[in-house]
């Protein structure tokens, strides 16, 4: 009786060291189960940071989109007055340095930086001012004023940038040879400044997007 009481304890014991170390393994199991997990989250922060990288680049992307949605009015109606000139089409450009100037007026710096607010006061109140005297001049005296007024947009979409790809050209006899810019759509050079006289004087100098 005294032999099998015995022999129980020892069951006991080894039971309990076998339970203990079964215990142990398991721990173990856990915690390297555990380190590879946070391995894991180690490296998908790393990936959620590679993506949170994108989020940002969109969100610059939208906020550029959205800034040269802004001006988007102001290019369509200096195109229109552009392709007037070029059509030597002198009542068409006074309509369209009318609807340039509403255009110009209805422009909002509202959501740019204060630098750059002032910048673009200054810019739109020069155009403005290009613009009405467009709206009312023959056309020698318009082109004139476009010469200026390029430049103008030209600055302006150097802020807020484009919402279309234009193509900056330089005809380099307008002026007394001092040369003027205009935007374009297109590569094809087709000048406003000489129309019909001069229709292919000058090159393309940029790209702007």
């Amino acid at each position: 009786m005294k032999k099998a009481n015995v022999k129980t304890g020892i069951l006991a014991i080894v039971m309990i060291a076998l339970t203990a170390t079964s215990c142990k393994d398991k721990k173990k199991e856990k915690e390297g189960q555990e380190g590879h997990h946070t391995e894991q989250m180690e490296e998908g922060g790393h990936m959620d940071g590679t993506m949170e990288d994108h989020s940002q680049m969109d969100h610059g992307e939208m906020r550029h989109n959205e800034m040269s949605m802004l001006s988007s009015d102001i290019v369509t109606d200096y195109l229109a007055l552009k392709n007037a000139l070029v059509s030597d089409d002198q009542d068409d450009a006074a309509m369209a340095g009318g609807k340039l100037e509403s255009s110009l007026k209805s422009f909002s710096s509202s959501k740019f930086t204060s630098n750059q607010q002032a910048e673009l006061n200054d810019i739109i109140e020069d155009a403005t001012e290009h613009a009405e005297h467009i709206a009312k001049s023959e056309i020698g005296h318009q082109r004139e004023h476009f010469d200026v007024l390029s430049k103008d947009i030209i600055d302006l979409l150097g802020i807020t940038g484009s919402d279309r790809t234009l193509y900056q050209a330089y005809c380099p006899m307008y002026n007394k040879n001092k040369g003027a810019l205009w935007l374009s759509t297109s590569k094809e050079i087709k000048n406003p400044y000489y129309g019909s006289k001069m229709m292919t004087c000058g090159e393309v100098q940029k790209q702007i997007q």
